[in-house]
């Protein structure tokens, strides 16, 4: 017998960590074969390519609220960290 709760799965959740960064301006894209990690349920870690020229705490910063607002409104999960790593930042326009 089930206790009535539902659980959403590592990779459910690291699809929606990756819609909220995606739209984030100044990320060029994801980076590597698992852009997104979670860990445990409560820490996000996502690797980004950054555009030429994107200021690197501002976009961090908008990176960490997106996938937090993101994930409390999808998945009701309350997200301990975000970190986000960048990889790579794309070419000079």
């Amino acid at each position: 017998m089930t206790d009535g709760r539902a659980s959403i799965s590592a990779g459910i959740l690291a699809r929606y960590a990756a819609d909220a960064t995606s739209g984030v301006p100044g990320v060029r894209g994801l980076v590597g074969r698992r852009p997104v990690r979670i860990n445990e349920g409560e820490v996000v870690e996502v690797h980004i390519e950054l555009e030429w020229g994107a200021a690197i705490p501002a976009v961090g910063r908008r990176i960490q609220e997106s996938v937090r607002e993101y994930l409390a409104r999808m998945a009701r999960l309350d997200v301990a960290d975000v970190d986000v790593v960048v990889d790579r930042v794309g070419p000079i326009p």
